[in-house]
């Protein structure tokens, strides 16, 4: 049996340590990523109550519970930082994705900690799915409140929408790597490929809204 309270506080122990220790700008990192644990370790709690309440099968439960679960956790804290410390909507991305760094990290371990780690090539499958889901889900929950929330009228009903679209796409992830043959594969290989999308389009987005800016 896995004691996840356990591992929770081997790894965020450090971590708190270490942020003692460091400047203003590590000490953010290194809370919310210990944030991005704990919401992590919550929605264990979380999912597995919904999960006997329902009388969920294990397909419904990682299709239908659990990404509805885990984003909103993980949307929470996002918020939550935001609310309290008003820091520069510029910012949220950074605040987004290390909370889903931390509760990536956090996921894994626990995970392998349950089922071994001895296959390599699962331990590399399960960094570059699972993981990379978490921080896919966060770099499009960060930028997409740091555009929603310029405009009031757009904050709530476009957090809302930037939610639903995270629950879909871990939802369709989970589906894809329960399924079989080249299904899995894409479900495996889909949020790496996505991210390195995303990071192009990133890096050419300026140039493009300058060049339309100036009517070429």
């Amino acid at each position: 049996m896995t004691y996840i309270e356990n591992i929770f506080l081997c790894m965020a122990s450090p971590l708190l340590v270490a942020s003692l220790c460091m400047g203003r700008r590590q000490l953010r990192l290194f809370l919310l990523s210990i944030a991005g644990m704990g919401v992590c370790l919550l929605s264990a709690y979380i999912n597995t109550f919904l999960a006997a309440v329902y009388q969920a099968d294990a397909l419904a439960s990682v299709a239908e519970i659990a990404p509805v679960v885990e984003e909103v956790m993980k949307l929470l804290p996002t918020l939550f930082w935001f609310l309290i410390y008003e820091p520069d909507i510029r910012k949220l991305p950074d605040v987004a994705i290390g909370i889903a760094v931390g509760f990536a990290t956090f996921e894994n371990v626990c995970f392998l900690a349950e089922n071994g780690a001895e296959d390599i090539r699962f331990v590399l499958i399960r960094g570059i799915s699972a993981g990379a889901l978490h921080i896919l889900c966060g770099i499009m929950t960060g930028f997409g409140l740091s555009v929603v929330f310029r405009q009031r009228w757009l904050a709530l009903t476009g957090t809302v929408g930037i939610l639903g679209f995270c629950i879909g796409f871990h939802a369709i992830y989970n589906l894809l790597i329960t399924a079989e043959g080249a299904w899995r594969v894409a479900g495996y290989l889909l949020p790496s490929v996505m991210i390195v999308v995303l990071g192009v389009v990133g890096r050419f987005a300026p140039r493009l809204e300058e060049r339309f800016a100036n009517g070429r």
